[in-house]
This record gives C-alpha cells, structure tokens and sequence, in this order.
C-alpha cells in the first residue's frame, strides 16, 4: 500500500495492513488479559530501594490530577489521530505492543521496592487493566511516560510530536514529585520507547 493512501477504507482492502491490524489486535487484548497476574505478582515479590539524591531532594506531593489530565488528554489526541489515519493506527498498535512486552521483562528483571515518601498514585483506569487501584513496585521504566514517547513518536504532525514530547517531559517531572517512580525510571523511558517504536514500525510496515 502506498504510503500516502490513509483510508481506513483503502487500507481495510490491503492484505497485509488487515492481518497485521487483526493480529496486533489479538496479541494487545492477550497481553491486557496476562496483565493482572503478572503484576499482582510483582506486587508480591520484595525488591530493593534505590538511592536516588533527587528524589531526596524533592517534598513528595500529590499531583495526581495533573499527572491524570495531561496523560488522558494526550492519549486523547493520540486515538483521534489513529482514527483518521490508518498507517498512524498500525505503527502505534504495534510500538505499544513492544512496550508492553519489553516492559513487562524490564520490570521482571530489576525487582525493585517504592521509593521512600511515594504518595500512591490512583489510576481510574488501573482497575481496567490492572484490576487493582494501587500499583507501586512497576517501576523500571515508567510506563506513563513512554506511552506518551511512543506516541509522540507515531505521530506524523510536528505540532502533534512537540505536544507528545512535552506531555512526556511534564509527566515525567510530575511523576518524581509524587516519588511515583525513582529518577533512572523516567530517564530510562525515552531510550526503550525508541527501542519500541523501532519493532513496532518495522511490523507495521507495508511493503
């Protein structure tokens, strides 16, 4: 399929667009379905507590509003770019994919406890794929903020890239102040989604 045809009716009658969007499909609602009882697994293992000299420098507070507002208004705009754009859908269902996996077997690998003085973060969405309200220990790397690169990173409007970035960057500040995530967590962020979006596009591609 020519990159320029965007149609979801275009891309529908494409072979390849259509298994790879049915099987990305498949494997996204296989992964949300895996994800409880691997992170209620995760909340029952102990871990270490890092030293992080920022963090201590930092009085925890709770923003967790702020952090809510700017994360679901971007996600937002993410979905209604998707929708009008077939090509943008695919590469983004696919990154997200990897960043599911590959966060998943980053948080396997580096056990770690809360960071001291966290003000739990209340997602409303975290009973919907968590099936729990509180998650502390998923830690390394913040998956608030990569979902936000990621998308950024999807995104073919400049202005849609800058507001993802600095969405990213804002969350990732607010993420510290609350002690939500420990500094290497959200530092971390940037280089795995790029690591995502590499995989992620290189499936998605159309040939």
């Amino acid at each position: 399929m020519p990159a320029k045809q965007y149609s979801w009716e275009l891309a529908w009658g494409y072979p390849a667009f259509r298994t790879k969007f049915i099987l990305g499909t498949v494997i996204l609602i296989g992964i949300l379905l895996f994800i409880p009882s691997f992170f209620a697994n995760i909340e029952d293992r102990e871990g270490v507590v890092l030293h992080d000299w920022i963090l201590k420098a930092i009085n925890p507070a709770d923003v967790s509003f702020y952090i809510f507002f700017v994360l679901y208004a971007t996600v937002l705009m993410f979905l209604v770019r998707m929708s009008m754009n077939s090509v943008i859908c695919l590469k983004t269902l696919w990154s997200f994919i990897f960043l599911c996996l590959i966060r998943m077997i980053t948080i396997k690998m580096v056990p770690l406890n809360p960071p001291h003085g966290i003000i739990e973060l209340i997602d409303p969405c975290s009973v919907l794929f968590y099936r729990s309200n509180v998650i502390t220990k998923d830690l390394f790397f913040s998956g608030h903020t990569a979902t936000l690169i990621v998308g950024g990173i999807c995104m073919s409007r400049s202005r849609d890239k800058i507001i993802a970035f600095s969405a990213a960057l804002i969350i990732g500040i607010l993420l510290l102040i609350q002690h939500v995530h420990y500094t290497v967590d959200v530092i971390a962020a940037p280089f795995f989604s790029m690591i995502c979006c590499y995989f992620g596009k290189s499936v998605a591609k159309l040939s």
